[in-house]
């Protein structure tokens, strides 16, 4: 059986080098920066809504790959989804980080991004694995 740290590493890779979501976006655009110092992630979220649904978000930047993966996954969760959904997911997201109690119910509303929870007690990598969630916290 492949071990736990392996599946992490490889599913993190797997969306940090996705490039589809890395894009502007035009027209009417909430834009938020997040920018983490200690790792030189440097990521821009763009997001386009349209009658309370997102109808499409990107990003512009550089960070490392849990950064990028993160982010990847946040707009996988989002893109097409009603506001109101995003935020309770951004929600559930952040309870999860701070190491409160998450149903596997709520898990299963994240998607792949609930993997990003074996981050949460790594203070040189959680920093990482929120830094776009905390941009779409502010734009939703």
């Amino acid at each position: 059986m492949e071990n736990i740290d392996n599946i992490y590493q490889e599913m993190i890779l797997e969306y940090s080098r996705k490039k589809e979501n890395c894009r502007d976006l035009t027209g009417d655009v909430k834009i938020e920066r997040g920018h983490n110092p200690s790792c030189g992630d440097d990521l821009t979220l763009l997001i386009k809504e349209k009658d309370g649904i997102i109808e499409d978000a990107s990003f512009l930047g550089k960070g490392c790959a849990i950064s990028t993966a993160s982010t990847n996954m946040l707009i996988e969760l989002i893109k097409g989804r009603p506001v109101e959904e995003a935020k309770k997911k951004v929600d559930i997201f952040f309870k999860m980080m701070g190491g409160k109690e998450v149903s596997e119910e709520e898990k299963e509303e994240l998607g792949d991004a609930q993997i990003l929870e074996y981050f949460a007690e790594m203070p040189a990598r959680i920093k990482c694995a929120t830094l776009s969630w905390h941009s779409a916290k502010v734009l939703l």
